[in-house]
């Protein structure tokens, strides 16, 4: 089968953009997985279908390269909105996409015909750990320690905030991000047992008074360049901890691959906003064995 699709990102977060508004795409997972590999496939963080909705103009899901389904990609978002609108598919530029974690509105902003960035109603956190979902006896876990690893001579605390912004996050603050071995690091929170879904981790650095670096290792895909719900989770445990920023005030959330500007409103609304980048069209064979994949 001849796959059409876009190759997108948003801040370095990129993804294969699949349009599904006429036809369905069989198994999209273990499609995710053949097309993710960056030394042998198209390379990316995994793949995004634009569907039809009967609540929304648009809907959404997100595949991870590992071939599991996301609930919500903030940077992901804000590329489907570039390209139903780049393509003509809408002429909106306010417009509602439907995800596995509700309707957002995607406010778009529009540059000598093409969607440059856009602005996205994230929302707002959720702490309660039975709905992260958390195995905790705690209500919330705020600013407490996660144990990693402990035996007789060793015991390695990371202290933390578990966020859900539609999917689970554990943001957790250290000297330097560029010293961490985040590949030997990432997968010990990933697969802590205390998430029993997985959990996306955000390794923050205080900058200043209103800007924040991070690096992110997001479940079933590894170190990204950039994560848009982990921002604002990142936005959210920095201000809530005093550690930099303010409620009503856009908090610069530094990725690898680009800035994020995050309000955490008086309201507990979260509105993020950031670029949409196009990079190429392609058409790519699938084997049709990879369809048939359970």
């Amino acid at each position: 089968m001849l796959l059409k699709f876009s190759k997108m990102h948003g801040c370095g977060n990129d993804y294969v953009y699949v349009n599904c508004l006429e036809k369905a795409l069989p198994n999209p997972g273990a499609v995710s997985k053949y097309v993710s590999p960056r030394c042998t496939a198209v390379g990316s963080d995994g793949l995004i279908i634009i569907g039809t909705s009967t609540k929304a103009d648009f809907s959404m899901r997100i595949f991870n390269a590992d071939a599991s389904e996301g609930k919500m990609c903030g940077n992901g978002i804000r590329c489907v909105a570039k390209y139903v609108y780049d393509r003509g598919l809408t002429d909106k530029k306010q417009m509602t996409i439907e995800t596995l974690s509700g309707i957002k509105t995607v406010t778009v902003t529009v540059e000598n015909g093409k969607v440059a960035e856009a602005s996205v109603a994230m929302g707002s956190p959720v702490f309660r750990c039975t709905e992260i979902p958390m195995i905790s006896d705690h209500y919330i876990f705020v600013d407490q320690g996660l144990v990693l690893k402990e035996t007789d001579d060793e015991k390695i605390v990371y202290n933390g905030t578990a966020i859900s912004m539609g999917n689970p996050h554990y943001v957790t603050f250290v000297d330097d991000v560029d010293a961490l071995n985040l590949p030997e690091l990432g997968p010990q929170f990933e697969h802590h047992k205390l998430f029993p879904e997985g959990v996306n981790t955000e390794f923050v650095q205080v900058v200043d008074s209103n800007t924040v670096r991070f690096r992110v290792w997001e479940r079933g895909s590894g170190e990204t360049m950039a994560c848009g719900t982990g921002a604002c989770a990142v936005a959210v445990a920095s201000i809530m901890l005093s550690k930099a920023g303010k409620k009503g005030t856009p908090l610069n959330v530094i990725a690898k691959g680009g800035t994020l500007k995050i309000t955490y409103g008086e309201d507990d609304e979260i509105t993020m906003q950031g670029p949409a980048t196009q990079v190429f069209d392609g058409i790519m064979e699938i084997p049709e064995a990879v369809f048939q994949q359970k």
